[in-house]
Parts: C-alpha cells; sequence; structure tokens
C-alpha cells in the first residue's frame, strides 16, 4: 500500500486582546493505507510584530490549511520533507523489519 503523510493542527495558543496565534501545536500522522502506523508532534512558536500585518486573519476566520501553510513556513521546506522522510522510512521498517528481539529456547 501506498505511505502517505497527513498534517494536522492539534490546537493553537492566541493573545485573548486581539487572536494573534503564538503557538501552533501539529501532528503528522504517517498512513500505510489507511492504517496509522507512525506520527509525529511539534509546535511552532510565531513571534508577534508590534503593528498586527495588514493581512492577519482573524483567528474565528482562520482555517487549518491557513495554519498548515503557516507551521510549513516557519519549519522549512528541508524539515518538513525530513520529518516525511522520517515517518516514511519508519513505517517500512514496521512494514519489513531488520531486526527482532527473542531468544531461541523457552
Amino acid at each position: 500500500m501506498a505511505i502517505t503523510k497527513e498534517w494536522q493542527i492539534n490546537t493553537l495558543d492566541r493573545d485573548i486582546s486581539d487572536g494573534y496565534v503564538v503557538k501552533a501545536i501539529y501532528r503528522v500522522k504517517g498512513l500505510d493505507g489507511e492504517t496509522e502506523k507512525d506520527r509525529q508532534t511539534g509546535e511552532v512558536s510565531f513571534t508577534k510584530p508590534e503593528k498586527l500585518p495588514s493581512d492577519f486573519v482573524e483567528y474565528a476566520k482562520l482555517d487549518e490549511a491557513t495554519v498548515l501553510n503557516w507551521v510549513k513556513t516557519a519549519l522549512g521546506t528541508d524539515m518538513v520533507t525530513a520529518i516525511e522522510k522520517t515517518l516514511e522510512d519508519n513505517i517500512n521498517l514496521i512494514n519489513t523489519p531488520v531486526q527482532a528481539t527473542g531468544k531461541p529456547w523457552s
């Protein structure tokens, strides 16, 4: 089956006074077909500027795709690729192990 990676936002921390998101906690599920076999979680902090930018999105109007874009941009292409490769490598080891634990006697 094909290994896929599914990025999601777990939760956000925000400044209550204006809704500025200061931290996003994300997870990336590694799926083999429809079965989750591994996952990675992490967080990205955002520094609030002195003045909100013109493209500021109100907290109530945010969607997951927008925040995931922020997270991936903050992580950078190399880190996103590394996270996804780690998931894929881990799933390949689960599917085709190269080591085992045990003993040959009872």
